[in-house]
């Protein structure tokens, strides 16, 4: 549970005092039938592991033996050209994709396919390219419509406004106040979703995402079609619910300044092969990185095409 009250960094690099309501935590999340991997310290086991990942479509490769590892609390890019693979990945990690072949490793647990309908309960949550918000409810109904998985109470103990049907009515209104004050949309929450600005709704549909205090967060081209302010903004939320929600973070993104700037480790694939994959430094000077999309000079003094 957050606490009321803490100091968090602005977006200038100064520090500014803020003040949220508390957010009742969710019930416990239900264990699936798994097969348990062998334990390991807690200081050296991934998050999040991808083992051999394939994945075909009509015979054109999307993904060929992907292997890909994301630490605890850490922000973790994957980049590359357009049809690289990437959204194909993080498709295969929210459930959503079949991979053809190879595991996925989740906090111990192996899957050969994470359930989409359990993603959250297993503590996933994830935004998308396009926006997938419902146009015409208010900002607050759609960020209480993540919380909906968390729900038990029926449509009729809604109706009747039985007891424990307000008491999840209240905790969930509860928790999305508290996201939208977080994310600096006080002002907007009443207002519809489809009548914001686009960078506006960017940044409802990520506090959609994050109402439920997921533990991975797959973040799907989160700051497409900002402007450069917005995206700075994005950047900067995208850095505080790390260091105050403690939330692993798993980035796709084009543009490469904020990759850079963004991200602890860095993932690039190339025609669905991960052709790279280190610290923004070791990622930048990697010559097949370079030659396959960064487009920086080189040292035969030749220069590509950004």
């Amino acid at each position: 549970m957050l606490d009321a009250h803490y100091t968090f960094a602005a977006l200038d690099g100064s520090t500014a005092f803020r003040e949220f309501p508390s957010i009742p935590p969710l019930p416990r999340r239900r264990s699936l039938t798994a097969e348990r991997t062998l334990p390991l310290s807690l200081a050296d086991r991934p998050v999040l592991a991808l083992d051999d990942i394939s994945l075909s479509f009509g015979g054109v490769t999307a993904l060929a033996n992907v292997s890909l590892s994301i630490r605890p609390g850490e922000i973790r890019a994957i980049i590359g050209p357009n049809g690289a693979g990437k959204s194909s990945l993080v498709n295969v990690v929210s459930g959503l994709y079949r991979p053809d072949s190879g595991s996925i490793r989740l906090n111990g647990y192996s899957f050969s396919r994470i359930p989409a309908s359990r993603a959250a309960r297993l503590g996933l949550a994830r935004t998308f390219q396009n926006l997938a918000l419902f146009k015409g409810l208010t900002v607050l109904e759609n960020v209480m419509s993540g919380l909906a998985f968390a729900r038990h109470s029926t449509f009729i103990g809604q109706a009747l406004g039985l007891p424990w049907a307000r008491r999840e009515e209240r905790d969930a209104r509860q928790r999305a106040t508290a996201i939208l004050n977080f994310l600096h949309l006080e002002a907007v929450t009443h207002k519809l979703a489809g009548s914001l600005p686009y960078g506006l709704q960017k940044r409802v549909e990520l506090a959609r995402a994050l109402v439920a205090n997921p533990e991975i967060l797959l973040l799907d081209e989160p700051m497409a079609g900002m402007t450069a302010t917005e995206k700075q903004e994005m950047a900067g939320f995208i850095r505080q619910t790390r260091e105050i929600y403690g939330t692993t973070i798993i980035l796709i993104e084009h543009d490469i300044g904020v990759v850079m700037n963004l991200s602890d480790r860095i993932a690039v694939l190339d025609y669905g092969r991960k052709i790279a994959d280190g610290t923004p430094a070791e990622v930048r000077a990697d010559q097949a990185v370079i030659d396959a999309y960064l487009g920086i000079a080189r040292d035969d003094g030749h220069e590509d095409d950004i």
